[in-house]
């Protein structure tokens, strides 16, 4: 969230970056979970000394200077107390005690801890204290979120893994003389390409002398390169790479590729330029000569296999639902399991290279794919704005399959395609012309008073009248900031009523006042 400012306290709700709290009688249990959950989502603002209305404005309590001051003090006792708190994120100056008109105010900034201490926990229990953020609320991590937050602490990423139990002789040969072609002509000289291929495997990282018997086995990240697919996932069972391609609404897939066919090595070589290409072919390409050859490749290829190479750079192939690939007439959509290993700010931001599998990006960059420098996310920002297209979106989903969504619109006034985001919904969705045919036709009288995103927002609460800001934001494809003001401009239009408090309340839409 953005800088919390207290003149702005009664403009705030609680959302998935800030929790408030009474904290009359001192530091309430409760705000530990938060703090856990804080530290292993987003990170957030925890407000004590505030509460919360039964409209969900907020309101402080009356603290004193010496209530607060105790509570400043006791925090930070119990934070620095491992068998309590598992790390210590904030800073001195990220605990402030601010004033308000009211009373005192504790604000604590709890920053996204770093992955090399996730998963955050508290009570000295991995397992049974371990929370998350969603929306409004905490929960606790399932086992297998847990270990996903494990698998990223270690230095080494996690495609350094030795595999004693397969040769290089288990690599697919044909990917390997694919790949050795392309290295040759993008390394042109390399003292590398006159080497045998046992050799060049463990040159470019595919191959690593085992510690254990002393002889050449092949990498995870090689085996990931250069392995068949049912070698992969006896080491990985999760593992799945799915290209899906809908250009007619009428067929389910107008094209398929995926890795458990049958018909090829299902590697992530393979895949990336079976891919790379089909996705080309999606990009207008303007007629452009470099003497008297003609230049396919614009800077929105690059862009798109930048974006495909990062989505394979980074997926948790321990993870479950696999890479997911898919092309539509207007977007291009890039899932990986596993979340951002250094947040959605730094990854948007650029600078940072944290992949989660080094190797395999080592060995892309070799056959010069992919961007080694932490720019390549940001140039895929630069090269949509300077088409004109709508600013690429970067989703991170938490929960027992952690996801992180990246999508290109491919036209200036394309919408998103909300029921992807909502697959539950989908057909429902997609049935809802019949369900409120009337008020469809009172909406589509109102093009000049709310947006389409609007419409969005109010067809969907027809459906789902107990929805959360965030089930709200996932349905129109944005912020929960930005549904947020939706909400408020359609309350303010006389097309949308919220009926009871905050949290036992529901949505309804004032039909009777549409036309």
């Amino acid at each position: 969230m953005e800088t919390f400012d207290i003149v702005k306290l009664a403009s705030y709700r609680e959302n998935n970056r800030i929790e408030a709290k009474a904290a009359k009688g001192g530091l309430p249990r409760s705000m530990w979970e938060t703090y856990s959950a804080f530290a292993n989502t987003y990170g957030g603002v925890i407000l004590l000394g505030v509460k919360e209305r039964e409209d969900g404005t907020f309101a402080p309590i009356g603290l004193t200077p010496t209530e607060a001051e105790h509570l400043r003090q006791d925090f930070w006792n119990t934070v620095s107390n491992r068998s309590k708190v598992s790390a210590v994120l904030p800073i001195e100056s990220e605990v402030e005690v601010l004033e308000a008109d009211g009373g005192i105010v504790l604000a604590i900034h709890v920053p996204r801890a770093p992955r090399d201490e996730r998963p955050v926990y508290i009570n000295n229990d991995l397992f049974g204290g371990t929370y998350r953020r969603r929306g409004e609320g905490d929960y606790r991590c399932t086992r297998q979120e847990i270990s996903a937050m494990l698998r990223d602490q270690g230095a080494e990423t996690m495609d350094s893994k030795v595999l004693d139990d397969l040769t290089v002789a288990d690599f697919n040969t044909d990917t390997v003389r694919a790949y050795r072609n392309r290295f040759r002509a993008a390394r042109q000289g390399s003292s590398w390409t006159d080497l045998d291929d046992e050799r060049f495997l463990r040159a470019v990282g595919a191959a690593m002398v085992s510690r254990e018997d002393g002889k050449l086995h092949p990498t995870f990240g090689g085996l990931l390169m250069f392995g068949n697919d049912y070698d992969i996932v006896r080491e990985c069972p999760h593992y799945f790479l799915d290209y899906q391609e809908t250009l007619d609404p009428t067929i389910r897939w107008t094209d398929r590729v995926h890795s458990g066919d049958g018909m090829w090595s299902g590697n992530l070589f393979d895949f990336f330029f079976r891919v790379n290409r089909k996705l080309a072919e999606s990009l207008k390409t303007p007629f452009k000569l470099d003497g008297i050859f003609r230049v396919d490749d614009t800077p929105m290829h690059k862009a798109v296999r930048e974006a495909l190479a990062n989505c394979l750079f980074n997926a948790d192939y321990h993870g479950v639902r696999g890479v997911v690939v898919r092309r539509t007439p207007d977007k291009l959509v890039f899932e990986n399991p596993g979340d951002i290993r250094t947040g959605i700010e730094q990854m948007r931001l650029g600078g940072v290279s944290d992949p989660r599998n080094g190797l395999v990006m080592k060995m892309f960059s070799l056959i010069d794919v992919g961007e080694r420098a932490g720019t390549g996310v940001p140039d895929v920002f630069a090269t949509w704005a300077n088409a004109g297209l709508p600013e690429p979106r970067i989703e991170e989903n938490f929960g027992e399959a952690d996801r992180t969504i990246l999508t290109l619109m491919l036209e200036a006034d394309a919408k998103p395609d909300n029921n992807e985001q909502i697959s539950d919904d989908y057909e429902q969705l997609n049935g809802l012309n019949e369900q409120i045919t009337d008020n469809n036709e009172q909406l589509n009288g109102l093009n000049e008073q709310i947006t389409e995103r609007q419409r969005i927002v109010l067809r969907f609460v027809e459906k789902s009248p107990r929805a959360t800001y965030d089930d709200m934001a996932r349905a129109a494809g944005v912020s929960s900031a930005t549904v947020r003001r939706d909400a408020e401009i359609l309350i303010g239009c006389g097309l949308l009523k919220r009926v009871g408090s905050r949290k036992a309340g529901q949505w309804e839409v004032q039909r009777g006042e549409e036309s």
